[in-house]
């Protein structure tokens, strides 16, 4: 699977935002800042976000974005449909139909349309039932984990 760097980037922007106490807000210098990505480009993302009802602004001196909800509310799935969307598609085939108008398999009878159905139900189950505070605690875990390989 890949993912696009918009949601790569703007996962890692709402993870910035989701690691704040609730009702602070963090500003587009200081999540650019934190994760590496151009002040225009989280801008655009983060505008994005906003549009999707993910993320809140508010403007003046102490504005800056939030999440829409807290962040055990938020499914990595919703953030990544507002960002980009799914890794299958049902017009997949016809992007991939060769010199054909439409691809010479029956949607019945083609198997590497039905793996990469079963591939993209499973990524949705998963992506469905991962809230971003999920990634929080996970990215805690591993640290924890690769702390205590360190020390041994």
């Amino acid at each position: 699977m890949k993912l696009s760097a918009q949601e790569e980037y703007g996962l890692r922007c709402l993870l910035q935002l989701a690691r704040q106490t609730p009702g602070a807000s963090l500003a587009i210098p200081e999540i650019s800042q934190a994760e590496g990505i151009t002040h225009h480009n989280t801008a655009k993302l983060l505008r994005i976000l906003r549009q999707g009802g993910i993320v809140a602004s508010a403007r003046g001196q102490h504005g800056g974005y939030t999440l829409a909800k807290p962040a055990s509310e938020i499914a990595v799935a919703d953030a990544l449909a507002v960002l980009g969307g799914r890794l299958y598609d049902d017009q997949f085939c016809d992007h991939f139909a060769g010199s054909a108008d439409n691809c010479t398999h029956s949607p019945a009878a083609c198997s590497v349309r039905a793996l990469w159905d079963q591939v993209q139900q499973a990524v949705d189950r998963v992506l469905a039932e991962t809230t971003l505070e999920d990634l929080l605690h996970q990215g805690h875990a591993l640290a924890g984990r690769e702390a205590l390989l360190e020390i041994s």
